[in-house]
């Protein structure tokens, strides 16, 4: 068992945080109740480090562990979602700075980053909150201390901090009302266990056992959960979040400003990049008083009252959810598909999927309704001949025209079979038209492009689905790619790596980014793809 915690077992870590917090999601979501029982707690908390992970496996295979840290942090800080995912990744920039004065995770090291994590995590959050996931950051880091004086080596550590989080989570609901009265432990708590759980799991080189246990309580009896905070009469009726482009003093004026407008006031960040959370009434207000700190970006306003309302309809009138049919071009792209959900027909180049291939994925789904993603333009009207055969045997199938293998993706990420099935093909199909897509590949003979003539073995670039950029490097084109998909806007960027691509140019395309848009979230898969050594998509 490791002494140290390196750049790969934290690379691990960011990979098991992310598994244990899928597989811990629903029962997270159904113990939120505080500060807003809206039932999201677990999907914020996922899609956070879903971002962090990402930013992570973005890197390459020899980064540091500071690089590491750093990577995990901004993807965190990009990417978090909700209030308790804001405090995480506070935390995580804590750990980090830690890590980046040090260069190495002892014991030592150990407790003074969760410390650190505790005190930023403590004065991020506008009215500190006791019986939340800043208790668990406090009793984390006491245990932390506690354990480097007991000369305890890392594996050691790391267990008594697991235990000590554990004993806080557990003592939530004396500490919050709201939790008492649902007879339940704190979310943003129990997810935070979850990553800390994961830090067990691999410095000490396996999955430890553990009993099963439900962190629900005897519940006192409620009218309404409507009556916990925020969604009170006199309680704020929206939830503000955008990321924030300001100076550290622009954003002490900030938190002056917003703190009277409403409460859940967290505010993270450094470096000139913020991430601001806010519940307020006047969402309008919120915005304006980051125009004047400085330049806020991906805002996004929720209706409590809204929200709610749908999730109690999808309560009263629980139906099944829609299955998926994705066709994949690479092995990749096929665990990625199926990883959503999806049943996969392999497709590409020189392997089209027939009517018949795509009939029989739609009755292996088992599903009263079904979707098929083509993620393919000549793909299409196959997927379409499909869906007609299918519905004169009174089947429900619907096609998303997704017309590459990045707008599939976009689509079969924000799949959700457990969502009623019209709300479903809205969402993919919203996901698939926001993603704009492009890829580079070598000429395989002299022809003429939209961009000009070409010759054998040229780069070329393909933007929204023709050719529109001729080179001699295949780096230099995918750059110039990217920023024609980026000239319109955009948040994220989807690189996928084919059969023969070289890491090389995903570095050239990543640094580029790195260095031009910095508020760009940058996500790398291994799509195993023949013909196009990247794939490129920005949503």
């Amino acid at each position: 068992m490791p002494e140290l915690l390196d750049a790969r077992i934290a690379r691990l870590w960011a990979v098991r945080s992310l598994l244990a917090l899928g597989r811990a999601r629903e029962e997270i979501d159904a113990l939120n109740v505080y500060p807003v029982p809206d039932g999201d707690t677990g999907t914020n908390l996922y899609l956070t480090v879903e971002a962090a992970c990402a930013a992570v496996l973005a890197l390459p295979p020899d980064a540091d562990l500071r690089t590491v840290a750093e990577a995990f942090a901004h993807g965190a800080l990009l990417g978090a979602r909700g209030n308790s995912g804001i405090i995480t990744a506070q935390i995580v920039r804590g750990w980090a700075d830690v890590l980046a004065e040090r260069g190495v995770m002892d014991v030592a090291s150990t407790a003074e980053a969760m410390r650190r994590a505790d005190t930023q995590a403590w004065a991020a959050v506008g009215e500190p909150v006791e019986g939340t996931i800043l208790s668990l950051t406090r009793a984390v880091a006491q245990a932390a201390e506690d354990a480097a004086a007991a000369g305890l080596d890392l594996p050691a550590a790391v267990s008594a901090v697991v235990v000590a989080a554990r004993e806080a989570l557990d003592r939530t609901p004396d500490q919050l009302e709201a939790l008492r009265r649902a007879g339940v432990v704190d979310a943003g708590g129990r997810g935070f266990l979850v990553v800390l759980e994961a830090l067990e799991d691999v410095v000490r080189g396996g999955t430890p056992t553990r009993e099963p246990r439900s962190y629900r309580r005897p519940a006192l009896p409620v009218a309404d959960l409507s009556e916990c905070s925020d969604l009170e009469e006199d309680g704020p009726a929206y939830e503000v979040m955008y990321l924030l482009d300001a100076t550290s003093d622009a954003v002490r004026t900030l938190r002056t400003r917003l703190a009277p407008l409403g409460d859940s006031l967290v505010v993270v960040g450094g470096g000139g990049l913020w991430h601001v959370h806010v519940h307020v009434d006047d969402p309008g207000a919120a915005v304006e008083a980051g125009v004047e700190a400085g330049r806020p970006h991906r805002i996004r306003v929720t209706h409590f009252a809204e929200q709610l309302a749908a999730a109690s309809r999808r309560r009263a009138a629980p139906r099944a959810g829609a299955g998926l049919v994705a066709c994949a071009a690479g092995p990749g792209l096929a665990e990625l598909f199926a990883s959503a959900g999806a049943v996969v027909v392999p497709a590409g180049p020189g392997q089209r999927p027939s009517t018949a291939d795509l009939l029989d994925a739609v009755h292996r789904c088992a599903a009263e309704a079904v979707v098929l993603l083509p993620n393919d333009s000549d793909t299409l009207a196959v997927a379409e001949a499909a869906a007609t055969a299918a519905r004169e045997l009174g089947l429900r199938v619907a096609v998303v025209p997704t017309r590459a293998q990045v707008q599939g993706l976009a689509a079969a990420a924000v799949h959700d079979p457990t969502r009623q099935v019209g709300d479903d093909i809205v969402r993919m199909s919203s996901a698939a038209a926001s993603t704009r897509d492009g890829g580079v590949t070598v000429a395989a003979k002299d022809a003429f492009t939209m961009a000009g003539p070409c010759s054998v073995g040229d780069a070329l670039g393909v933007v929204q689905g023709d050719f529109a950029v001729v080179g001699s490097d295949l780096a230099t084109v995918a750059v110039e790619v990217v920023d024609r998909l980026l000239a319109g806007g955009g948040e994220l960027v989807t690189l996928v790596t084919g059969q023969d691509g070289d890491p090389a140019l995903v570095d050239a395309v990543t640094a580029h980014l790195h260095r031009t848009r910095r508020d760009v979230e940058v996500v790398v898969h291994a799509g195993g793809q023949p013909r196009y050594p990247l794939l490129i998509g920005v949503e």
